[in-house]
């Protein structure tokens, strides 16, 4: 029985996208529920978008989420640049590999050294355009006599190396996800596979990188489906079996277009400098294209290793919905403990010694209504200090200023005699009772005194949290504000 090796093969241009985050993750489970392993592959041939240290920090917020490799570019305690027993991982450190099946495939006449400059085929697509044609090579260099070829490499022409395509016919190919797909030849082009500088394409690369590393099943986005029939064809070149291939579905916004950065934050390094935390994330991405049995919704890294499945996945496109996002966020932040939460919280607190009881307190009505850490700053403001506030929102229902500056002074004067402050609740309440009093008119104008907020945690509470001493001072500046 073939071993099942699944691999993700990420390009080091930046920060990962939420998108690749899927597709990292279901290859990860696929991996799991198979009982196969995960492979790690960097494809950085495309020199002039790599970012420095975007490998490290790639490997980084992988295991942030807590997705791990049984292969890849980790080194390891040995010494050696490397773990597992088909690398190296980094596309780059394998050009001489690649130079090996370029000449075997130039051998066999499945592809074909190209001569034609960029003047040359900018001026060929734009009369392809002009006459509604579908911009493709032309072959010009393909029936290049060896003598010929031979005679232009030895003077130093530049060229690239196409792959030689069947000119007529169909071929067809396999998704696991939507069955047979068959394409017509004649539609397809003579693909690059080796670039003027000598450096593979993905398209080339990663067909000898899957074979040689004995890839049984490839996981990639829909957007990579017109390069399926050349991919097979291309094994098909060198005699190969392919592995199979799963070609996920797109992720779409809520208005059916693609994501996009300039429509919000897609990356994960974004959602974590937000607070947003792994699990959330993880158990979002795994509802992006799959589909458990049953109605469930959350789903531990744990859970999903155990059931998750390839007849859950599906072709439609998935909708990314933020409002789960935000939803599964807040329901992970509300399964904390208090001192997880706390601790996770420090970063977005406001410096400076603060009360301890403010503070714990502040943080308590928090962790029950956030969706993300970093909504904190703006939510535990009142604790720190009432926002600032105009007069009006002072003013109770139909009472006047005069009114209100009066009930404030009552009810001043009344918490300041009170025995026992950690009653006041049950102090205040009886006391508007007994009077005959109406709640709103003195509740209302203390929770904007205490606050600054017109929606805001409750007055008592509040209270209790800022203690006597600071509720008298901010009960006195709202008088002052009358």
């Amino acid at each position: 029985m073939t071993d099942v090796r699944f691999r993700l093969a990420p390009s080091p241009t930046g920060f990962l996208h939420l998108g690749n985050l899927r597709t990292a993750l279901f290859g990860y489970l696929l991996a799991k529920s198979m009982k196969g392993k995960y492979i790690l592959r960097i494809e950085d041939t495309d020199q002039k978008r790599e970012v420095t240290g975007a490998i490290d920090s790639l490997i980084d917020i992988l295991k942030w989420v807590g997705i791990t490799f049984d292969e890849g570019p980790f080194g390891s305690a040995q010494g050696r640049p490397y773990i597992g027993d088909y690398g190296p991982y980094i596309q780059s450190q394998r050009l001489d590999i690649y130079k090996k099946y370029t000449d075997e495939l130039l051998a066999k006449g499945g592809a074909y050294r190209c001569f034609c400059s960029a003047e040359r085929l900018t001026k060929m697509r734009e009369e392809q355009a002009a006459r509604h044609k579908p911009p493709r090579y032309d072959r010009t260099c393909r029936n290049l006599s060896r003598e010929e070829v031979e005679a232009r490499v030895a003077n130093n022409e530049s060229f690239v190396i196409r792959q030689s395509l069947p000119l007529s016919g169909e071929i067809k190919v396999v998704d696991e996800l939507r069955g047979e797909i068959i394409f017509q030849v004649a539609d397809l082009e003579d693909q690059v596979l080796i670039k003027s500088d000598g450096v593979p394409t993905y398209q080339f690369a990663s067909v000898v990188d899957d074979y040689l590393m004995r890839i049984s099943h490839v996981t990639r986005g829909e957007e990579w489906l017109p390069s399926f029939p050349k991919n097979i064809l291309l094994y098909q070149a060198f005699g190969w079996t392919p592995p199979k291939f799963i070609h996920l579905p797109l992720i779409l916004n809520k208005g059916g277009g693609k994501l996009s950065k300039r429509q919000g934050d897609v990356f994960v390094e974004d959602y974590k400098k937000r607070g947003y935390l792994p699990e959330a994330l993880i158990n979002f991405c795994a509802l992006l294209g799959w589909h458990p049995k049953n109605d469930k919704e959350i789903f531990s890294l744990k859970e999903l290793e155990k059931e998750f499945n390839i007849d859950g996945l599906g072709a439609s496109p998935a909708i990314f919905d933020q409002d789960k996002l935000d939803y599964l966020n807040g329901y992970y932040i509300r399964q904390m403990t208090k001192e997880k939460f706390a601790e996770l919280a420090k970063p977005y607190l406001p410096t400076g010694n603060f009360n301890t009881v403010l503070v714990s307190g502040a943080l308590s009505s928090t962790q029950s209504r956030i969706k993300y850490f970093s909504e904190i700053p703006t939510l535990i403001k009142p604790w720190f200090g009432p926002e600032d506030y105009g007069v009006e929102l002072l003013i109770w229902k139909d009472l006047t200023k005069e009114q209100v500056k009066v009930n404030l002074l009552e009810l001043k004067d009344k918490i300041d005699n009170l025995p026992d402050f950690t009653k006041i609740e049950t102090e205040i309440l009886n006391w508007l009772k007994k009077s005959g009093k109406k709640n709103g008119d003195y509740l209302w104008p203390m929770r904007v005194a205490l606050t600054g907020l017109k929606d805001s945690e409750g007055p008592f509470k509040m209270a209790l949290d800022c203690g006597k001493a600071e509720t008298l001072t901010r009960i006195t500046a709202a008088i002052n504000k009358l």
